[in-house]
């Protein structure tokens, strides 16, 4: 059985005092709301804060707010229940509301939080293991070692970012706001990640994730496709989310991310060129989806093999361009 480490646990009331908190413990706090990525990691000493900040009583962060047609602000505390179930969540943002739900399980999902799987971990065979198995193999770069097992010639960490609702938020343009002593600051989601295994954010370590603020629905449309071995549990060892804006039935702008194949949310620059200024029709499709295999470059790192994964990445854009025709 597997324990959890020592930690002082403080549960704040107000981002105020999360931050403030988090400013005084230094970098050996963490913040905790669902608990259910930080909390598996501690026991497998993945990471071992001494204290841990815990933000379920902060109602704060629990709201969703706004109209789909102006913008919606989602509190990075609100569970994944409330976001996928949520009425003008579904109503302005289907995809987002599909991709949340196809997170793990509904207990996990009443559990966890939107802003939690935005800063999902990034995860590797080699690495999600617990501490016996990662010693007999003597670690791994991003944890107590210094070789990546997936590359060993390799300078730095693959290990794989694999949200669901990621690939999502950067395909439709939200932005989050990020709170910290010194105040808080806006970015966009696709800003928020670095393609590093290791150091997979660039959000500072004392900065809490308060909101996500998603655009507003001005006649785009979205879509959400994953890829896992079993239908339900699974995390994605690929997902593709996708926006078309269309002038009549010419596309006027398109945006496509591939998830679950890099440290980052890979954006398929070529295959969404190819579709803009013609119509969504099969050649176009297939044409966007052949473009979208050579920037997906899995690695033997998660489920399947690789070579699959990268092949279904051209199938998989299909699907999400089919869809949205």
């Amino acid at each position: 059985m597997m324990r959890l480490p020592k930690f002082t646990y403080v549960r704040a009331k107000s981002v105020r005092e999360a931050v403030r908190v988090m400013a005084d413990a230094g970098p050996d706090a963490s913040f905790v709301a669902g608990g259910t990525d930080l909390y598996p990691n501690m026991k497998r000493r993945q990471q071992t804060p001494k204290t841990v900040i815990g933000l379920s009583g902060v109602r704060e962060l629990r709201r969703i707010a706004g109209k789909p047609e102006t913008g919606l602000v989602i509190g990075a505390g609100a569970t994944l229940t409330e976001v996928c179930e949520h009425s003008k969540v579904r109503k302005g943002h289907p995809a987002l509301a599909k991709a949340v739900s196809l997170i793990s399980t509904p207990i996990l999902r009443n559990m966890g939080t939107i802003g939690g799987n935005v800063l999902l971990d990034t995860r590797c065979n080699y690495y999600d293991q617990n501490y016996e198995w990662r010693k007999g193999i003597h670690f791994c770069m991003k944890k107590d070692g210094d070789v990546c097992w997936v590359a060993p010639s390799s300078s730095r960490c693959w290990a794989v970012q694999s949200s669901d609702a990621v690939p999502v938020l950067c395909a439709i343009g939200a932005r989050v706001a990020l709170a910290s002593q010194s105040g808080e600051r806006e970015i966009a989601a696709v800003d928020l990640f670095r393609d590093d295994g290791i150091d997979y954010l660039t959000k500072r370590p004392d900065e809490l994730l308060t909101e996500i603020r998603l655009p507003a629905t001005n006649g785009w449309r979205a879509t959400y496709w994953k890829l896992r071995r079993r239908g339900s549990f699974d995390f994605p060892v690929l997902s593709v989310a996708a926006r078309l804006w269309f002038d009549g039935a010419t596309v006027k702008d398109a945006k496509i991310i591939l998830g679950a194949v890099g440290s980052s949310p890979l954006d398929a620059h070529e295959s969404a060129r190819l579709l803009i200024g013609k119509p969504l029709t099969e050649d176009t499709i297939r044409a966007a989806a052949d473009a979208a295999y050579k920037p997906a470059k899995p690695l033997d790192n998660t489920d399947f093999a690789y070579a699959f994964r990268k092949e279904m990445a051209k199938q998989y854009v299909a699907r999400a361009l089919r869809d949205l025709a």
